[in-house]
């Protein structure tokens, strides 16, 4: 293939990215990270992260941008972490835990782990647990911390899940957390300690015992469930 009919294939592909049809910018995600080569593409496959409402595509642009040299699209994620744009920041944050380059982990800041959409705050915590360096996890334990209680279900579910990953190091944040004057705070947290122990505990078994043990106090739910 010479180069006009390369450079006209990449443009192709790149319009399809912009598809009307989800089936069509699948395809072409596909094809881009089957053979990773040509200018342009990683560009056009972050500027679709930023926009693309298929979460199916956006897990196939996901997979493009790892088939990818991480010198070529580390850089380039690590901007789209100061756009305006939520769906933006989320989708490099997934991008980057994929990519799993723990040099970028600096770039995990405390104001996208507190950030106020949950959507990236959610990525924030998953791509913080997977880059964080050993030494470091402590702090983040605790950073992780400051968002007990926060969202519905399915987000404190994430945070929960990203905290146990982190293993038994989390005891003394959640153990502060549990004396929390906030009843969310405390049933969260407690919650969270349920799943550390017992990873196979569901989360809503978990939050159903935290709940009765705040209600309760400790010493009387164990009472109640004897």
């Amino acid at each position: 293939m010479n180069s006009t009919q390369m450079n006209s294939q990449l443009t192709r592909l790149i319009e399809a990215l912009g598809s009307g049809d989800s089936s069509t910018r699948l395809q072409a995600a596909l094809a881009i990270g089957t053979h990773p080569d040509g200018p342009g593409l990683v560009e056009a496959l972050v500027a679709r992260c930023a926009i693309e409402p298929d979460f199916y595509v956006r897990d196939m642009l996901t997979w493009a941008l790892t088939r990818f040299p991480a010198g070529d699209t580390v850089p380039r994620l690590l901007a789209e972490l100061r756009s305006s744009v939520p769906q933006a920041r989320s989708q490099s944050l997934h991008t980057l835990s994929k990519i799993g380059d723990r040099n970028v982990w600096p770039a995990i800041t405390r104001s996208l782990l507190r950030d106020a959409d949950d959507e990236v705050a959610r990525s924030a915590w998953r791509a913080a647990v997977v880059l964080v360096p050993d030494g470091d996890k402590a702090g983040l334990a605790a950073e992780l911390a400051t968002q007990f209680g926060r969202g519905d279900r399915t987000l404190q579910l994430s945070l929960s899940r990203a905290l146990v990953a982190l293993g038994p190091l989390i005891e003394p944040v959640l153990e502060a957390a549990v004396t929390s004057t906030d009843p969310a705070v405390r049933t969260h947290a407690v919650a969270t300690e349920r799943l550390l122990r017992d990873p196979d505990t569901g989360f809503d078994q978990a939050v159903d015992e935290a709940k009765r043990i705040v209600a309760l106090g400790p010493e009387r739910a164990q009472e109640t469930a004897c």
